[in-house]
């Protein structure tokens, strides 16, 4: 049977490195596996550190999906994980993980191909050597009468076999088979932004970004960073394409300087928060239906800087609503409504609300003391 895998909820780079090492794994296991999207696929790669990494899995696992947690971290919440940096081997494993009876391929060794012989070196065909003339008898004495009634047998001539032509070799240059040639591997751009090189794995370690006049420390692997302690004048840092040279590695020496001057440390998924925040422009995230229910499933870190999200969140306290009933209740924008709701749908403080499942009716009890139990 063949499997289906789809991809979502990562930036563009990270997208093209996984199809690369998707393909050479599915080679692999015997082209068990197609890629399709994410809404046909039965098993879905989802970025987890990415910003919509969250909200893709929300939607999906709702759906009934398999969802392949992309990650750093040791532990995820998704059915699989997918540990990031990742290979080719990384994506092979977790496929057959997944469907351990696809059958693993040995690469197929390259068809001979006969060597093309030049038309001057093509022979004739051979000719048979002409036969031998037979022998003349020589003249036998005379026999008497009665012998010379029977005539003698003439002697038969071997029969000439053909002699075969000296065959002359072919050059070595012609005979070479070429050696398959290996594949050339395709460069991917790496990413631009601060929040997309997080996502994709290419930040790592201590960090110091400097850009437009801000400095910011970054512990990749600690999901930590010392910064302004508010967040609005880092908008252009985390919208802006950095450059190689706004990144510096820092030392443990300097880092415990510079951090002390800029203040505690807070934790990335702070600026995940802002960053959707600022994403969506009052639209929706992709993925998300505009007209279902949302709700808080715990109360989020609001933020001084947005006074609103506090009437916000006390509304969607309350019970399920629809954006526009948010906003009626709290008294607040639309469109500011949806970019909360977007906030706290990438750090997993929202979810849009399903219906509970049925419950299954209770049995009926039979016999004498049921019946009289029913009257």
């Amino acid at each position: 049977m063949q499997q289906t895998l789809g991809l979502t909820g990562m930036d563009p780079a990270t997208e093209t490195a996984l199809k690369a090492a998707f393909a050479e794994a599915n080679d692999r296991l015997g082209r068990a596996w197609s890629l399709v999207s994410d809404a046909e696929a039965a098993h879905v790669v989802v970025d987890m550190d990415s910003m919509y990494g969250p909200m893709s899995w929300l939607r999906l696992h709702g759906a009934g999906k398999r969802v392949i947690g992309l990650t750093s971290a040791t532990r995820v919440q998704t059915d699989f994980r997918l540990p990031r940096p990742f290979t080719s081997s990384d994506v092979f494993e977790v496929l057959r993980e997944i469907a351990p009876g696809a059958a693993v391929a040995a690469p197929a060794a390259p068809e001979p191909t006969p060597a093309p012989v030049p038309a001057s070196r093509v022979e004739a065909p051979v000719q048979a050597t002409p036969p031998a003339p037979a022998p003349v008898p020589t003249p036998a004495p005379e026999a008497p009468a009665a012998a010379a009634a029977e005539p003698a047998p003439a002697p038969v001539a071997p029969e000439p076999k053909p002699q075969p032509a000296a065959a002359e070799p072919i050059p070595a240059a012609w005979a070479a088979t070429p050696e398959p040639s290996a594949p050339v591997p395709v460069a991917t751009p790496a990413p631009r932004r601060l929040v997309d090189r997080l996502a994709s794995g290419t930040l790592t370690g201590r960090t110091r970004i400097h850009h437009d006049g801000l400095s910011v420390l970054i512990d990749a692997d600690q999901r930590q960073y010392h910064g302004p302690a508010l967040l609005k004048p880092l908008a252009s840092l985390l919208s802006a394409e950095l450059a190689d040279g706004d990144l510096k590695p820092v030392t443990a020496a300097d880092w415990d300087r510079e951090a002390a001057s800029l203040g505690p440390a807070q934790p990335l998924a702070r600026l995940v928060w802002y960053r959707a925040l600022l994403a969506g422009q009052g639209r929706l995230a992709a993925g998300f239906d505009p007209a279902a229910r949302y709700q808080l499933i715990k109360w989020p870190q609001t933020e001084r800087e947005f006074p609103k999200h506090f009437r916000i969140a006390t509304a969607m306290m309350k019970g399920a609503a629809t954006l526009p009933e948010v906003a009626e209740a709290s008294g607040v924008g639309l469109d500011e409504v949806t970019d909360f709701v977007n906030a706290n749908l990438a750090t997993g403080f929202a979810e849009p609300y399903r219906e509970p499942e049925p419950e299954p009716e209770p049995s009926k009890t039979g016999g004498l003391f049921g019946r009289l139990r029913g009257r």
